[in-house]
Parts: structure tokens; sequence; C-alpha cells
């Protein structure tokens, strides 16, 4: 049971905290709650971008170009002065948002908030702002826009960390290592070709985002129910200068058109495209971070570790694999998100329902803060990824007896003994000698059984040669070669994004 007495002195000591807080000229951060993924994980360009002053500056360049437009095509009392006072104040100051902030307390409308406090600073304009438009002029389009801009910034980051895969594959190609399939030691590959695998997954993400990139078009003036009916009647009923409105936002705002159909919305059907695709990412990212962990659980394989490092509060020879578990978990969240996108599409009734609203200012912004923090964290881990070649020989050495058994049932078969019998026969020896090891925690016997049962005499001369790891990775080596090589896949898909892959460091974590 809770003890009243310390429930009491809890909430006196958080009283006096806000007291504190209240005394000082301006609150501490420390004192509110902070999302952890602006004050730990992301980068600053995506805090930025989905900070508030870039979204509401970016309502005012959108009311600015409505303006503009409108006035291109005839409406007369929009003023050049107006537009002027307009360009001036697109940055909303801090003043301003004291203003809309005052201002939404007293409307409810957050839209209309920001209005008034545009009108204030612009005050030619302020009978003009918003003519003709319904918030989602502003709301949608502005969302638009920021999804675009963030994608713009992952697409280089998500080529950097193929980048860096695919140098790390094309070192490591030839490297002889155990596969696994059910968790248990498989046929051989190379450490390469493991990477090859990440990378393709992650090509696969690279399209899916760049087709959601390329699929987004403006909303663009389309009224209270996407009917234009507002901009009908500002025109005289001319359609022809409704359309030409658009085709003006489009120009202006680089989009080659808009959605042929809207509500009072864009349909929420984008949403979850791009949640979906944007989303998908973080599959992968678990998928590689958990093998990433799996291999340093064996020692194989290790992310980057620094001097200074601490793995583990109390046991100091730890070397935890903090970075991938940390873009692991970020991944999880990440994953967690387009249910929410498909089900604020099932619940749009009609033409729009406003409970569409506080859901996706939660979770536009966080999946490409969660998407930024996850391809960040990659990149610094491919970067520095250790390999130790003799632990990994060492665990090869160990399975190979089991490996080599296919060329075994094969060389045999082309001798003309039954692949049945052949299989049978290597069946119980390989149980025996896995008993050896578990049982009797002794060394991998099964060649040596193989040497001493007749039934294997006819390749009892090729046992010693067929020992050597190489031989059991198959096409491994030209696998990551086509892939990963020179005009390999990996280097076409990421042509595009070369000069800022160049340009750009590794990502550096600071917690």
């Amino acid at each position: 049971m809770t003890n009243p007495g310390v429930a009491v002195e809890a909430q006196l000591r958080a009283g006096n905290q806000l007291e504190g807080a209240k005394g000082q000229n301006a609150p501490s951060p420390f004192d509110t709650y902070q999302t952890s993924l602006t004050t730990r994980y992301c980068s600053p360009e995506m805090s930025r971008l989905y900070s508030q002053r870039s979204r509401h500056s970016q309502w005012r360049t959108l009311w600015l170009l409505l303006a503009e437009s409108e006035k291109e095509l005839g409406i007369e009392t929009i003023t050049e002065e107006a537009l002027e006072q307009m360009r001036q104040h697109l940055e909303v100051s801090d003043a301003d948002f004291e203003v809309a902030k005052a201002e939404e307390k007293r409307r409810r409308h957050d839209v209309m908030a920001h209005v008034h406090a545009f009108g204030a600073v612009a005050p030619a304009a302020a009978g003009i702002i918003h003519y003709g438009a319904t918030s989602c002029y502003v709301t949608d389009n502005a969302e638009i826009l920021l999804m675009r801009d963030a994608i713009d910034l992952l697409l280089p980051k998500l080529a950097r960390v193929l980048s860096n895969l695919a140098k790390f594959a094309m070192e490591w190609k030839a490297m002889p290592t155990l596969a696994y399939t059910h968790l248990q030691a498989a046929q051989l590959i190379t450490v390469g070709k493991r990477a090859a695998q990440w990378a393709q997954d992650l090509v696969f993400d690279l399209e899916s985002i760049e087709h959601a990139r390329n699929g987004l078009l403006l909303r663009g003036a389309q009224g209270t129910t996407g009917t234009q009916a507002s901009f009908l009647e500002i025109f005289a009923g001319d359609g022809a200068k409704c359309d030409r409105l658009n085709e003006l936002l489009c120009q202006k705002t680089g989009f080659p058109g808009c959605y042929d159909v809207s509500t009072q919305t864009y349909t929420r059907k984008v949403d979850l495209i791009v949640a979906n695709a944007v989303c998908g990412l973080g599959a992968t990212a678990q998928k590689i971070t958990g093998d990433i962990r799996h291999l340093a659980s064996w020692k194989e394989v290790e992310e980057p570790f620094e001097a200074d490092q601490i793995g583990s509060s109390a046991m100091a020879y730890k070397r935890n694999p903090m970075r991938s578990e940390r873009v692991y978990s970020l991944a999880r969240e990440l994953l967690s998100k387009p249910a929410n996108f498909a089900n604020t599409l099932s619940d749009q009734w009609m033409e729009r329902t406003l409970d569409d609203s506080a859901v996706r200012r939660i979770d536009i912004p966080e999946i490409f803060l969660l998407a930024d923090a996850v391809l960040g964290g990659l990149d610094n881990i491919t970067n520095g990824l250790v390999v130790y070649p003799e632990r990994i020989a060492s665990r090869v050495q160990e399975e190979l007896p089991f490996m080599l058994t296919e060329n075994v049932l094969m060389k045999l078969c082309a001798k003309g003994l039954s692949r049945q019998e052949t299989h049978e026969q290597i069946r119980v020896l390989s149980h025996q000698a896995a008993s050896v090891v578990k049982n009797e925690g002794k060394p991998n016997d099964l060649v040596s059984r193989i040497k001493a049962t007749d039934f294997f005499q006819p390749i009892w001369g090729d046992i010693d040669d067929m020992l050597r790891p190489e031989l059991y990775v198959g096409r491994s080596v030209e696998i990551v070669e086509r892939y990963c090589g020179p005009e390999g896949v990996v280097e076409k898909k990421i042509r595009p994004y070369k000069a800022a892959i160049e340009k750009s460091a590794t990502t550096e974590l600071n917690v």
C-alpha cells in the first residue's frame, strides 16, 4: 500500500518545484515533459521541420500564395501593400505566438487564431487573409508540404546507410560464416552476403518511400467540402479560374497537381500510404539490428564501442549492443503507427470528422522523427561495424562437419548410391555426433564417424579436402558483387543521392 505521508511529501515537493519554476524569468525545460525524440534521438533538422514555428510559418506562406494567386486572377480587393506586408511577416515570431495563443483561448479555433495573429502584423491584409478558404487549406496543404520535405530529409540518410552496407558487404564478401535457419546453424554464407541481404530490404524501403513521395499531390484550394463553391463565388462562376487557381498554387509549391477529388480534407488514405512506406523501414531496422545483436552475443560482429563507453553499471566487462538495442526499440514504436492511420481513415464519416485532428498532430510528426532517429542510428552502426574473423572461423569449424554432409550426399548419389539411404546414414551419424557435443562437451566427431563407417568408403579419400569452408558458401561472392559492387543494384539506386552522401558525415550519437 502507498504510504499517505510519502504521497503528501511528494505533492509538497512537486508544488515547491513548480513555485520555484514560476519564480524564474522563464520556466526550465526540466520542469515539463519533453519528448525523447527531439531531446535525445532525432536530428536537429527534422526537429526544426516539425516545430511549431516551421508549421505555422508554412501556414502564412500558403495564405500569401493564395492571396497572390487570387490577385493574379483579378481579385482587385487584394492590394500590393497587403501582399508586401504578408511577405515581411512570413515567419511567426514569439510575440505572434502569444497573440495566437490568446486568440485560440478566446475563439477555440487554432486556424482563426493564427489568421488574427497574421492580420495583426500585416494590417493591410487583415481583411483578405484566408479569402475563400477553409481551415484545411492551410492545415492539409501544410501537412503535405511538411511530409514532402521530411521525406526529402530521410531519403539521403537511407541512401547513406545503403552505401555503408555496400562497402561492408564488398569488404567481407568472401569471409565464410555460419548461416542460420530456425536460428540453428545452416549451410555457410559469407559475412558480406548477410550484409547484402540487409541492403536489399533497405533498397525496397528506399523504393517504397520514393514512390510515396513522388505520389504526393497538393490539396489545393477546394472549399469546405471539396466542391470549390466558395471560389466559384469569388470568381463569379468562372470554373476555369478555379482550375487556374490550383494550377498557380501547384506551380508555386512545386507539385505536379492536386488530388482529383477532395472532401473537406485530402483523403486520409494519403497519410496511410505515406505511413506504410515510412514505417516499413522499422521492420527492416529491427531485422538488421536484431541480427547484429545476435552476432554480438556470439562475439562475431559488433557495433562501434567507444574507449570510455560503459556497457553495464554493475558488470564492467560487458559490451552491450546499446545502439542496436536503441534502434530496435525506436523501430518497434515506428512499426506501431500505421494502425492509427488506418483507423483514422476508416473513421472519417462522410466528408470529414474532426477526430482525425489530435491523433494526426501526434502521429505524422512522430513517424518522421522516429524514422530519422532510426536512420541516424543505422548510419552510426553500419559505418563502424567490427568483424572478428578468427572467432567466426572458429565457430565455422565447430559446425563444418555438418556442413559437408550435403556435399557427401551429392557425391555418393553421383556414384550410384541411393539418395534416401545416404540421407538416413548421414542423419544417424549426425545425431550421434551432436549428442557428443551437447551431452559430453566434446568436439564434433562426425568426420571420424564417417571415416569409420563402410557405407561412406567411396568418398573417404575426398573427406579431408572437403573440410575447407570456402567450398560451402555457394555463389555468395558473386551475389554480393552483383548487388553491392560497382554498377550493382545498390550503386544504381543511391546514385541520385551521391552528392548528399559525399557531403555528409557519419551520424554522431550524443547519448
